[in-house]
């Protein structure tokens, strides 16, 4: 009765979970709006959404059943990420001025291919339980995605340099903090360090990011 209960509260936290992950992943549309109105990319950064895609990527691989069993969400969300991401960096490429920033970006998505390519090579090829593969790519997983959350902090020291929020979009920062907060308690039931670290970590980025905005919001 008592495991019953724990796994419709998981699966009703992680439906929670890929809803503000989705709302994560599509809360950075207004500024691309405005990125395409303008054609330009202004002092917009590129690195959240480089650092978004490969902590998709390696999640997916996460998830698949032969990796780590019963993560179905962990692989639905991260998968449409990864359409998302896909779609926002082509954009980015499109409307940035800046030919070194493009040539930059294009090395970036190459290097992301083939690390995450070589990746499901050596896991498939090397190892051949569910839980060395767990642990393997959930170590990946876990560096990956504490480099997502850290990934607004050049944004960050832009706004403590200019005291504007301009380019460090509100709801993209609550829902980060969101995101890690709801999928924090989704590892906890049962424990899974790969997904509990990373997310707790995030919390507290997060938390950083509207810190930041209220106290700099008004002089934006």
């Amino acid at each position: 009765m008592v495991s019953a209960q724990l796994n419709l509260t998981r699966n009703i936290v992680a439906i929670i979970g890929n809803g503000i992950a989705l709302c994560l992943f599509l809360s950075p549309t207004p500024t691309f709006i405005q990125i395409v109105k303008k054609k330009s990319t202004e002092e917009y950064s590129p690195i959240p959404y480089l650092a978004t895609l490969i902590n998709c990527l390696v999640w997916v691989l996460y998830g698949l059943p032969m990796v780590c069993p019963n993560n179905t969400p962990v692989l639905t969300i991260n998968g449409t990420g990864v359409i998302i991401e896909v779609v926002f960096i082509t954009t980015f490429f499109v409307f940035c001025g800046c030919q070194k920033q493009r040539l930059v970006i294009a090395a970036v998505l190459a290097g992301e291919t083939v690390f995450v390519a070589v990746l499901t090579v050596l896991v498939f090829t090397l190892q051949d339980t569910t839980k060395e593969r767990s642990l393997s790519v959930g170590i990946v997983c876990c560096v990956f995605n504490v480099m997502m959350y850290a990934s607004p902090l050049s944004v960050m020291k832009m706004v403590i340099k200019t005291k504007s929020v301009e380019f460090m979009p509100f709801w993209m920062s609550l829902a980060a903090f969101l995101n890690a907060g709801v999928w924090t308690v989704y590892a906890l039931m049962p424990f899974n360090p790969f997904i509990a670290i990373p997310n707790g970590i995030g919390c507290v980025f997060g938390l950083a990011q509207l810190m930041l905005y209220a106290a700099y919001y008004k002089s934006t």
